[in-house]
């Protein structure tokens, strides 16, 4: 057994009894003895991923699945959930992987796979991972047992950032603007893929930090897993625009001699999404429609939220529609499953798991019950907790059953008491005044704490934190005892985004908040891909509108490269624009580039700095445009989350 005495953040504590007394529990039910897992993870294994870190240009690191080493020992420390335990392991069978006649996967390599297809003269890429880094190690990888041929497609099977970002790393701009590389994407691609984390983006990044746990040592004690894979990698993410858009519901093309039907699955794990299906190939690439666990109907970081319902269909759809004709069923995460009558099973497994859990929830609302009694109540039928796909290692089942009611009623619960409650804050201070101040709230949590009672711990040393100021010797005892909580809840989580963000919770309890730059930084292909109106819309979104009460400015934007106009309004301390559009009387006219948008975009040049060294021109009165900048807020990227906001903070 591994030893927990390591491998965990600073002032990790070892598991209690009550925590040991949940995982030996947990033994006793979970199909444990399964191997089937491991096998199919091994089969066609071909060659190990490269030795040693990918890093950077610069030699900053970006990816090390060394790190997880620890995993080697079969049985689960007191530490990790021994369901969790066992999928971590399952998502170390990393390398090259010969799936079948023509097709190959690079798996470990990022949280996400990359497939390759080869075609009669060259090669379909399916996901070119996270980052350049990885995927440029993932193709060369390839390179290094097949012959080097060339990428004649490029296929983004959706919207989010691990299944495009790495694409530079494995074609050029220059090969796609010459017709040499076609890139192939969902309707809705570009617009799904920039707008991703846009408007929320401060906020979602601050939240992913919890999801995916990337700031946790990893260890016994710490980050063991993400769920999809082992985490994110750090890299350069990059993004080309499709030249192909599958438009139809259903459409078949054929790429140098490969058949690929491709079938529309919005709504569900993305917004812009698509299964392929391979006849000649007698291959079905889900790409994450299914995975090798539950998945997310909201994820931890945010979004908006997915459609049980329609996911469930998708899945019968494809069950009715390429079951028969299938041998093998792949994704872009996890590993495959074998055999025709492997996969009709785990479709229908998956498809069962979604509409049970959204049924049943759907029935227990309009029986009444709340979104967390609901959560609290519902379980999975055995037949589906017997299969590991159908765990809660990424998404779980409590938060899935929350989000399923967010998505048919919203967050009010229906009882006038909650229509209008106090802030946090001023609850937080309410209720421990009224439980008899917090020295008594601390005494009673710390006999608690010792009852096993940790998630009632953490709640009330959240309370105690939020009601009082940083720094007070209460708040740091309580948030001393709040983190020892959220460890253990750590601990039990056989979801790997929940341990992460209990765990994360924890180290920000015990230490602060991350000292990471003070603003995220933005991605170069996604600002330059950004429509116009979303660069407004996002600047609209900063404004203060206490700072802009009373004023009315209205600016003209010319971009000389592109021809664009805008017009810009500020009024009712709401900022609103109009496309192809000038006012004879604005205050002023501001003249400019694209590029030099982008660049300011990227924070890399300033408005006045523009003005100022001629790459923007105002006519009328500058002093109108950098008024109304100075009216925009800068977001703080590492803003408190467990503990009290600093004096004259938003609260």
């Amino acid at each position: 057994m591994s030893s927990d005495t390591a491998f965990g953040p600073p002032g990790a504590q070892p598991a209690t009894e009550t925590t040991r007394a949940c995982q030996h529990a947990a033994r006793r039910w979970l199909p444990l003895t399964d191997e089937q897992s491991f096998d199919d993870a091994r089969r066609g294994h071909v060659a190990d991923l490269p030795a040693g870190a990918i890093t950077r240009a610069n030699g900053g690191p970006v990816w090390n699945l060394a790190a997880y080493g620890f995993l080697a020992d079969e049985e689960a420390p007191d530490s990790v959930h021994p369901g969790l335990w066992r999928h971590a392991r399952v998502n170390m069978i990393s390398g090259l992987f010969r799936v079948c006649e023509r097709v190959w996967q690079v798996r470990g390599l990022d949280i996400s796979n990359m497939t390759i297809i080869e075609g009669d003269s060259g090669l379909i890429v399916i996901d070119p991972l996270v980052s350049t880094e990885t995927a440029r190690a993932a193709i060369e990888l390839y390179f290094a047992h097949r012959p080097r041929r060339p990428v004649l497609a490029m296929i983004y099977s959706h919207s989010h950032v691990d299944h495009f970002g790495g694409v530079r790393g494995v074609i050029a701009e220059t090969d796609v603007e010459a017709g040499k590389v076609q890139v192939i994407a969902p309707k809705g691609f570009m617009e799904e893929a920039v707008s991703e984390n846009v408007m929320a983006g401060n906020a979602m990044a601050r939240r992913a930090l919890f999801q995916f746990g990337p700031l946790l040592p990893r260890g016994v004690r710490g980050q063991v897993d993400a769920g999809l894979g082992k985490t994110t990698s750090t890299g350069t993410v990059s993004l080309i625009a499709p030249t192909v858009v599958i438009e139809q519901p259903v459409e078949r093309h054929l790429i140098d001699g490969i058949e690929c039907v491709f079938e529309l699955t919005p709504g569900a794990e993305a917004p812009s999404e698509m299964i392929i299906h391979h006849p000649g190939l007698r291959v079905l690439n889900m790409t994450e429609i299914s995975s090798q666990n539950f998945h997310n109907l909201l994820p931890l970081r945010g979004a908006q939220v997915r459609d049980a319902l329609a996911w469930s269909h998708y899945l019968d759809g494809a069950l009715q529609r390429y079951g028969e004709q299938s041998d093998v069923l792949i994704a872009q995460h996890h590993w495959p499953v074998w055999g025709g009558e492997a996969v009709d099973g785990f479709l229908r497994r998956q498809r069962d798991l979604y509409k049970y859990v959204h049924d049943q929830t759907v029935r227990l609302m309009n029986h009444g019950l709340l979104a967390g009694e609901i959560a609290e109540q519902l379980q999975l039928p055995e037949a589906l907790l017997a299969d590991w796909a159908c765990h809660g290692f990424y998404g779980s089942l409590k938060h899935n059953v929350k989000a399923i009611v967010q998505r048919y009623l919203g967050w009010y619960d229906a009882n006038p008491a909650n229509l209008d409650p106090l802030p946090p804050a001023q609850t937080a201070r309410r209720t421990i005044a009224y439980m008899g101040g917090a020295e008594a709230v601390l005494d009673r949590a710390r006999a608690d704490f010792a009852a096993g009672e940790y998630r009632w711990v953490a709640q009330v040393c959240s309370l105690v934190c939020h009601a009082g100021q940083a720094g007070d010797p209460v708040v740091v005892q309580a948030g001393a005892l709040g983190a020892d909580a959220l460890e253990q809840l750590g601990y039990q989580a056989e979801s790997a985004t929940w341990r992460n963000a209990y765990l994360q919770g924890a180290l920000e309890w015990r230490h602060g908040p991350p000292q990471l730059p003070g603003s995220h930084p933005a991605v170069a292909d996604v600002v330059r891909a950004m429509p116009l109106g979303l660069f407004f819309d996002t600047l609209a979104m900063r404004l203060d509108g206490a700072k802009a009460a009373g004023r009315h400015v209205r600016i003209n934007w010319s971009f000389s490269d592109t021809g664009e106009q805008v017009l810009l309004n500020l009024e009712h301390s709401a900022l609103t624009h109009r496309l192809g559009v000038q006012h004879p009387q604005a205050d002023a006219h501001a003249t400019l580039t694209r590029a030099t948008l982008d660049e300011i975009s990227l924070q890399r040049l300033s408005f006045a700095e523009a003005l100022k060294t001629g790459r923007m021109a105002i006519a009328g009165d500058p002093r109108a445009l950098l008024e109304l900048m100075a009216m925009v807020d800068r977001f703080e990227r590492m803003y408190p989350v467990l503990g009290p906001r600093p004096a004259g903070a938003a609260r």
